[in-house]
């Protein structure tokens, strides 16, 4: 019998406790992968729509792969998804890809938080749904969203609630010289509901507000399939009670006798909020917002803050300097407004 000697020079390849397949940073492409919107999030599971509202449009579920395990996708996101897309009962497909945002609004817990939260992406307006009594108007709160939209290059819609209640007059004339659009809706008026609408069609629209100011009522009137559960205001308190849980992204009916089409934009609800922390906005990017302003204030000192005791703003001298014939107190209150809104990056709400 012959004896077999080890060769202590011989190398041995151990076979690998992951299987015989060489590892490789190269990703399958996905070509077959179809595009959906997360329109809701429930612990790690994501429901989506998928088409763009015509006969095929059907929702399933999916759940991310795991090179996205660390990557944060919110309600709004488009995501290509791969596996079982057909949204039968029981399946569950395979979200392999996250498109580019066109806009994501944030947020952070206070104005020292490092942590931004992602409220929503791919939404063009932001909705502050604003009741004017029970629960009182919080202006401060009003302007931290107003904030935080032009940071994220949205629009902004300020929704009144309870007219029946207290005059909207002098929160329009807050909020106009910023460029805001007002909106005004009264509980003795069903067809207040319509004028809100039509701000809407067409668009992608995140509604925030307090708990109690009437936004989960407005949006049982603009999609009545929502069932969005409301709640009351505590006489003691003043405030309301949070009745949504988690943002959900709900298709806008078209209005009635319009042909060809079953929807009309998308509206985003969102869980009460009591803060809204503006820790990740610069001011630069706040005055990008206002193009007349931002120009004016190329002519600042180096290091201005352009608020109201920044010594030799050019901002001062651009409303002084107006003509007195109406253009002088218009600047005046835009200029006034816009430094409430820089006031509000620090201010205590």
């Amino acid at each position: 019998m012959v004896r077999r000697v080890r060769d202590e020079h011989a190398r041995y390849t151990r076979p690998s406790k992951h299987g015989s397949r060489p590892r490789t940073k190269q990703r399958p492409e996905h070509a077959d992968a179809v595009t959906g919107m997360v329109v809701g999030v429930d612990r790690g599971r994501y429901t989506l729509v998928i088409d763009d509202g015509g006969p095929d449009e059907r929702e399933i579920l999916a759940m991310k792969a795991r090179e996205l395990s660390r990557t944060r996708t919110v309600v709004g996101d488009r995501v290509d998804v791969v596996g079982d897309t057909t949204g039968d009962e029981g399946t569950l497909a395979r979200i392999v890809r996250l498109t580019d945002r066109t806009s994501v609004l944030r947020r952070t817990a206070d104005d020292t938080d490092p942590y931004e939260r992602i409220v929503v992406a791919n939404a063009d307006q932001l909705v502050v749904v604003t009741a004017l009594a029970q629960p009182e108007p919080r202006t401060g709160m009003i302007d931290r969203c107003v904030v935080a939209a032009y940071d994220a290059g949205m629009d902004v819609l300020l929704c009144l609630t309870k007219a029946d209640l207290a005059s909207p007059d002098r929160l329009r004339d807050l909020y106009t010289p910023l460029g805001v659009e007002v909106v005004v809706t009264r509980r003795d008026s069903p067809d207040a509901v319509e004028t809100v609408r039509e701000h809407l069609l067409g668009r992608t629209s995140v509604l925030v507000g307090h708990s109690g100011v009437g936004k989960s009522t407005l949006i049982n009137a603009l999609v009545p399939d929502a069932d969005r559960a409301t709640g009351v205001v505590n006489d003691v308190t003043g405030r309301g009670r949070h009745t949504s849980t988690s943002a959900v992204a709900l298709r806008l009916p078209v209005p009635a006798g319009t042909t060809g089409r079953v929807h009309d934009g998308w509206v985003i609800d969102t869980p009460g909020v009591r803060s809204f922390g503006l820790a990740h906005v610069e001011v630069d990017h706040l005055l990008a917002a206002f193009e007349d302003l931002d120009q004016v204030a190329a002519q600042c000192p180096r290091g201005c803050t352009h608020l109201a005791d920044a010594p030799d703003c050019a901002l001062d001298e651009w409303a002084a300097d107006a003509p007195d014939d109406g253009t002088r107190a218009t600047r005046a209150a835009r200029l006034a407004s816009f430094r409430r809104l820089l006031a509000a990056r620090t201010a205590t709400v």
